[in-house]
């Protein structure tokens, strides 16, 4: 009864706080779209699996997901990411510098790519996947999150078209999309660019530092390239080269492994300060610091084991919600998209709550199922009767 409660709750809550968002819409297809997310915990990952799930006909979901435009598909996704990561940032926002500290409130940017094998789907390319450690065929995502106590709340999601175009290359999809996450965050008295900022190192270059110097960041850690140059007084070699030549601490304070903080010249950067660290014997690796002003080496540690975080969310939203399986055409990407973020925002919801805390997504996901009737919940909560779904009695 207890998870019943709670589901019902954060449904009530998803659409009393977007009502207004609702209106401006057809309804149905929102409630679709949301009654899709929720059939994610009963093993529904598409609209045909849901709809043989309730033995409806799926070519009416179909109908009703398509009549978006992927303006507003794109407009309704940014507004629900943002609205969550804005409620969660305010919980800490008036407490102590500790519990903020203790928070570890990070930008993290990353992209993953989707594998597909259907060339007519939007924006699929051949890209590089670090899954399969070679080229493939698929939809690559770029993705920027904010993460609060280990958790990702997504607050910028978009699909990267064909590479080569100059005004479509990532580095330049990114500076606009931070700056469309800043002009939202603004009004909210939220200053996104007070928060450290990390990449992975494809990002790196002279000309994005000084754009994102430019929007107002002020701490940005970067993963560094083994090929990248750099030199003191005495050596000048490569970043591959350093790592064997630099001593590394087992005791410096804050950093769980063992590291040294360097100040090295580069053809590119200039004086750029970086922090070298081991995890193993035969594994080193290298962070570059290019915020305005130079970080500690444990401010750098802190800011980078954040980045892992955006990993799991890409981990979550590939083998829990299986975002593969939603193949849609024409602008049905954004439309997945949609739906497997509200499925992942209802679910770290429910995460939160103070009695599933332990829990892990997929267990949530059984115990919903488990406690929880699909037909009934919806009838419920929503107008289905355009889709043939009604109470049981």
């Amino acid at each position: 009864m207890r998870m019943k409660s709670n589901i019902s709750e954060i449904i009530k809550f998803f659409f009393v706080k977007f009502n207004q968002l609702f209106r401006q819409g057809k309804i149905e297809a929102f409630e679709a779209i949301m009654a899709l997310a929720i059939s994610h915990a009963y093993g529904c990952y598409n609209p045909k699996q849901w709809a043989d799930y309730l033995g409806i006909n799926h070519q009416k979901i179909y109908a009703e997901i398509s009549t978006w435009t992927v303006y507003r598909l794109k407009k309704v996704l940014q507004l629900m990411m943002i609205n969550q990561a804005v409620e969660e940032m305010q919980k800490i926002k008036h407490k102590s510098a500790a519990t903020q500290s203790r928070a570890k409130v990070t930008i993290a940017v990353d992209d993953s790519v989707i594998d597909r094998v259907g060339k007519r789907l939007r924006c699929t390319w051949n890209w590089y996947s670090g899954r399969w450690k070679k080229v493939v065929n698929g939809q690559n995502i770029l993705g920027i999150v904010l993460t609060i106590n280990g958790k990702a709340f997504p607050i910028g999601l978009r699909f990267c078209a064909k590479q080569g175009r100059t005004n479509t290359d990532k580095p330049t999809l990114l500076v606009a999309m931070l700056k469309e996450i800043k002009e939202e965050f603004d009004p909210l008295g939220i200053d996104i660019t007070n928060i450290p900022l990390t990449m992975d190192s494809w990002y790196v270059s002279e000309l994005l530092k000084q754009k994102l110097h430019q929007l107002g960041f002020k701490k940005i850690v970067v993963a560094g390239k083994s090929s990248y140059v750099f030199s003191d007084q005495n050596f000048k070699s490569s970043a591959s080269d350093w790592k064997k030549e630099v001593n590394y601490d087992d005791n410096l304070w804050g950093i769980d492994a063992p590291a040294q903080r360097k100040k090295l010249l580069s053809p590119t950067f200039g004086l750029v300060n970086l922090l070298f660290f081991r995890k193993s014997s035969t594994r080193c690796f290298l962070l570059m610091d290019l915020s305005v002003n130079s970080l500690r080496g444990v401010e750098i540690w802190r800011i980078w084991q954040a980045h892992n975080v955006i990993e799991q969310f890409w981990k979550i939203l590939k083998s829990v919600l299986k975002i593969g399986e939603m193949k849609l055409r024409k602008q049905g990407i954004y439309t997945g998209l949609l739906i497997k973020t509200i499925a992942y925002l209802l679910m770290i919801k429910v995460q939160l709550l103070p009695h599933f805390r332990h829990l892990s997504l997929n267990q949530i996901m059984r115990k919903i199922k488990f406690e929880c009737d699909l037909q009934n919940l919806l009838c419920e909560h929503f107008h289905l009767d355009f889709l043939g779904i009604v109470a049981t009695p």
